[in-house]
């Protein structure tokens, strides 16, 4: 198992998680951060003791329960000792980096924080946005995070003859099931649905589109009613065995679901086939990088941890701490 499995998502703050908190989006305001095994992170009687030293600076329980509250994303979950632990890993791996990168003097530019600070105020909802407990310098300190894993992984590159052999090595990675181009006409009330569905009789594609313009009320109704291309368990069951078992051309009858009233099209059926090279080139690549980014950056925070000096106080946590990694 990859002992640094997420470590991008899980030591970078980014601005979803911080904006979620920010707008409200992930429920009210918080009160504290999570719970843990009927202990709160946030104990006051603990929140100043220190929890982790690397080199000269000390990190308390306070900085541990904000960072833990920010990557969970809810003030109500409720964690086990082990998942306190795991995060309490990523503190570690987060602020060792953080120390390291000080050290090096890789820091944000004025131009970069204050790009970083209006899309953090911006999806908070602006300037009058409620108050909230997300933290701006969290927000940066998860952005210098990201630059500086960045700049860890900046030149790798994968070789044409490589992404050749994983497409003949992996060719069942690129199969493609058979596919259907849905069109459809959303109407919230049935009557109104019977009389479209009856101006439909033997009607073409571009009297579909045209009834799908002047009639549906989804959101497809501009494109004439086009839906997309979808694969079997892309759509809710209920209409997959409707749309599924058109032929191509054919129209549905009225299908209701949750969302309204559906006329739906099978506009044309896409036989199973296997990707080309050329197309499944692209799609190798960004694979082979991105795990060969993640393998260094395994790599550098081992030897972060190696070469940094650094200590857990783990009897001032809140809980029993296990080292994961």
């Amino acid at each position: 198992m990859n002992k640094h499995r997420n470590v991008l998502s899980a030591l970078v703050l980014t601005s979803a998680a911080v904006c979620c908190l920010g707008t409200g989006a992930c429920g009210e305001k918080a009160v504290s951060p999570p719970l843990a095994e009927g202990f709160r992170l946030d104990d006051p009687k603990k929140a100043a003791l220190p929890v982790l030293t690397i080199e000269d600076v000390s990190y308390s329980n306070a900085d541990f329960a904000r960072f833990a509250y920010l990557t969970v994303g809810d003030s109500e979950v409720a964690l086990t000792a082990e998942a306190a632990g795991r995060l309490f890993d990523d503190f570690i791996d987060r602020k060792l980096i953080v120390r390291r990168a000080a050290s090096r003097g890789i820091d944000l530019s004025g131009e970069e924080k204050s790009k970083s600070l209006d899309a953090f105020r911006l999806n908070r909802g602006g300037e009058n946005a409620p108050a909230t407990d997300a933290n701006p310098e969290d927000f940066l300190e998860g952005v210098l995070v990201e630059k500086y894993l960045t700049l860890q992984v900046r030149g790798i590159v994968v070789a044409e003859d490589e992404v050749a052999s994983y497409y003949e090595a992996h060719k069942n990675e690129f199969l493609q099931p058979e596919r259907l181009q849905v069109s459809q006409i959303l109407l919230s009330a049935e009557g109104k649905a019977s009389v479209v569905i009856e101006k439909l009789r033997s009607a073409g594609e571009e009297e579909f589109r045209q009834v799908a313009r002047a009639e549906s009320e989804g959101p497809e109704a501009a494109s004439g009613g086009l839906m997309g291309v979808f694969s079997l368990g892309q759509l809710p069951l209920e209409l997959e065995k409707v749309i599924f078992a058109l032929k191509e051309g054919q129209i549905s009858q009225v299908v209701q679901s949750p969302y309204g009233f559906h006329i739906f099209r099978l506009d044309r059926k896409f036989e199973p086939r296997l990707r080309p090279p050329d197309e499944a080139a692209p799609l190798i690549e960004a694979k082979l990088i991105e795990q060969r980014n993640q393998t260094a950056i395994d790599a550098h925070i081992v030897s972060l941890k190696e070469t940094m000096l650094w200590k857990v106080t783990a009897e001032n946590l809140p809980f029993v701490y296990s080292r994961n990694r």
